[in-house]
């Protein structure tokens, strides 16, 4: 096997978070692993981009199960254990506040769940052991338990709280977050995303997700795994129930015992030979987004814009679906990364502003490039105004005198970097906790296998390494 160089005991697609950490499992015990990447960029939804000598995050706001040094037992905790990389590498500095803010009613929440606490105890004094009640029940919940049926988030809250205002606020951090499914998420990812944001909370490297993927490949290298990038895998050969090889875009082809995929599952079964073009339709997500990213010429604090992320909705109740325009501006997600606890010596260079809304795919790929670069440029003022009623009135000035450079990213910009089809950044609707497909050698990781965020995302890759091939599944 060493001496053929077009087999591999596992090849992976896909060099994003979860790519890399199934990887790095597998390649830890002399498994010869090679990771498969279409782009020319490693990190997937969690990647990077370089325009006029900026370099900007796609995706990352923050990473999510932030604990403090010394802390045991966290999901944190336990991928760097299981990749074996020390956590000074990840140069993670903690949130300052961020904010969840509807009509009237403000939520503030740090990294200590007993702010949140006192926060709904503030609001919603006649909610407050309710809420406890349900913390407690989440606390309680096994969310990597493989074989759980699936339930939903709404229905298992809806059992806890009785204000609709409290449940609404709650979901829409955790839904803009994670959720894959149209006004719901699975009980179990709400129960992930839970303890994600509030029982831990964010961090963020000052220079952003470029410092985990550098010591994601560091640790690859390691171990001794490969890689080729700009290289996508055209079909998947099936053979009766096994799949036999990769055929690669550039014609070649490779074989391998098995293949984990952190593709998409609608994207990983149209890859494959015995299947029909259009199989799973259903089951393509349906959510996708607009992000602006505004350089400012100074940082946000000095502008009065001292939290981290603040989630907006201007109304009491939460709207999760596809919009029936351009981009649903009733909601959102602000975040400013100048305002993490970095050491006292950092900073970033510049000021950064930006802003999440969920969009259709539809609308946005089907535009001409001419009205496309238009639409961009419309669509930019109307988020921006937006968000600032969520925020303190600029100390001097409006927000394009402070403004050094703009940018935005659609719907057909995630579909082009992340593969997955019609841009839905959270994958399928329905998930593969247990990472299976309908052929015994072909295995999911990643955004569809279920575990949410960055953390999850890597757990998600040593999850499906650790069943599926280290112990045989």
């Amino acid at each position: 096997m060493a001496g053929n160089s077009s087999h591999f005991d596992t090849v992976i697609i896909g060099c994003g978070m979860a790519g890399l950490a199934a990887g790095i499992r597998l390649a830890m015990y002399d498994r010869s692993v090679l990771i498969l990447e279409r782009h020319n960029a490693p990190g997937g939804l969690n990647s990077f981009y370089s325009f006029e000598g900026r370099r900007f995050d796609v995706g990352l706001h923050a990473v999510t199960n932030y604990v403090d040094p010394g802390a045991k037992g966290t999901p944190l905790v336990k991928l760097l254990r299981q990749l074996r990389i020390p956590r000074e590498a990840l140069e993670l500095a903690p949130q300052r506040s961020s904010r969840i803010a509807f009509p009237g009613v403000d939520l503030r929440f740090t990294n200590t769940i007993s702010v949140l606490e006192g926060e709904i105890e503030r609001a919603f004094p006649h909610e407050i052991d309710r809420f406890r009640a349900l913390r407690a029940a989440v606390l309680a919940h096994d969310e990597f338990d493989l074989s759980a049926p699936a339930v939903s988030g709404r229905q298992r809250v809806g059992e806890y709280l009785s204000d609709p205002l409290l449940v609404e606020m709650l979901f829409c951090p955790i839904m803009y977050y994670g959720s894959a499914r149209e006004n719901d998420i699975d009980w179990d990812q709400f129960v992930i995303m839970w303890k994600a944001l509030f029982e831990e909370g964010f961090g963020r490297p000052l220079e952003g997700v470029r410092v985990i993927i550098r010591a994601l490949l560091q640790r690859y290298r390691d171990v001794g795994g490969k890689r080729r990038m700009k290289c996508g895998v055209r079909r998947i050969v099936a053979d009766g129930d096994r799949a036999t090889a990769l055929e690669l875009d550039d014609g070649t082809t490779i074989t391998a015992e098995q293949i984990i995929s952190t593709a998409g599952i609608v994207e990983t079964l149209r890859l494959c030979s015995d299947r029909e073009p259009a199989v799973a339709q259903a089951n393509i997500g349906r959510l996708s987004f607009v992000e602006t990213i505004t350089v400012l010429d100074q940082p946000p604090a000095a502008l009065g814009w001292d939290e981290t992320i603040v989630f907006f909705n201007d109304h009491p109740r939460f709207i999760y679906e596809r919009p029936r325009e351009e981009v649903d501006l009733r909601s959102g997600v602000i975040c400013f990364p100048n305002n993490y606890l970095y050491p006292d010596d950092a900073a970033l260079p510049e000021g950064l502003f930006r802003v999440t809304a969920m969009a259709d795919y539809a609308y946005w790929k089907n535009l001409p490039e001419e009205l496309y670069q238009e639409r961009k440029k419309y669509w930019y003022e109307k988020l921006q105004a937006s968000a600032q009623r969520f925020l303190p009135p600029l100390a001097a000035g409006d927000l394009a005198a402070h403004a050094r450079f703009v940018d935005m990213f659609t719907p057909r910009t995630v579909e082009k970097f992340t593969g997955h089809l019609d841009g839905a950044i959270y994958g399928a609707a329905s998930k593969v906790k247990d990472g299976r497909t309908h052929l015994e050698n072909v295995f999911i990781a990643g955004t569809d296998q279920g575990f949410l965020g960055i953390v999850g995302a890597m757990l998600s890759g040593i999850s499906m390494a650790n069943l599926h091939v280290l112990k045989g599944g």
